[in-house]
């Protein structure tokens, strides 16, 4: 039986390390990002290009306001209906320093802009008014009704189980009795870091 020369040898293509015009841009990139080390000025300016990026700047805090930013282009949830909620353009003198992406022109002129996103501040009462309602009220208004369909429910299995017939056995998983009982959620300003 002849003996094939290429036993025990393994193509470039094959092989579990692949040769450096096989691997990836990917694996090269990181390899060079890896070793670099970034002086505090060199950080300095890469900080001053965050604001200049596609990615929204993160806005200042203002005391006594939540700030967000708003879009001009969604008509289910428009400015003027923010406007009427309580929500207020935040204008070059609210954030010193912010000058530069203020908008120039346009019915947002003098206000910090990006696009058509516009930067908005609301009073902190009406925020957590806001959030209280949406992010408590209503889910335990959504919780009541869990549990008063669990309580007819177990009165209906109840009464099957008095008839003598063979009912359900109803098991609450832990946690179910907490459903619909109100607990104080505290600031949620505090809680998400808006004030200190």
């Amino acid at each position: 039986m002849a003996k094939d020369s290429r036993v025990g040898k393994t193509s470039a293509r094959r092989s579990k390390t692949p040769s450096k015009a096989r691997r990836s841009r990917k694996v090269d990139d990181r390899d060079h990002t890896q070793n670099i080390v970034l002086s505090d000025e060199e950080r300095l300016d890469e900080f001053r290009k965050s604001f200049f990026q596609s990615v929204l700047p993160d806005l200042p805090p203002i005391p006594g306001y939540h700030v967000c930013w708003l879009t001009t282009t969604n008509p289910r949830d428009s400015i003027t209906g923010r406007m009427r909620l309580g929500y207020e353009p935040v204008k070059e003198g609210d954030v010193p320093g912010w000058e530069t992406i203020s908008l120039k022109t346009g019915e947002y002129a003098g206000c910090i802009g990006v696009n058509e996103m516009i930067a908005f501040k609301l009073p902190m009462n009406l925020y957590e008014a806001y959030m209280r309602e949406a992010h408590h009220n209503q889910p335990l208004s959504e919780e009541r009704k869990l549990t008063a369909a669990i309580d007819v429910i177990r009165e209906e299995a109840a009464q099957v189980a008095k008839s003598g017939a063979r009912g359900i056995k109803i098991e609450a998983e832990p946690g179910m009795a907490e459903l619909g009982v109100d607990r104080d959620p505290g600031s949620f300003a505090e809680t998400l870091g808006e004030v200190d």
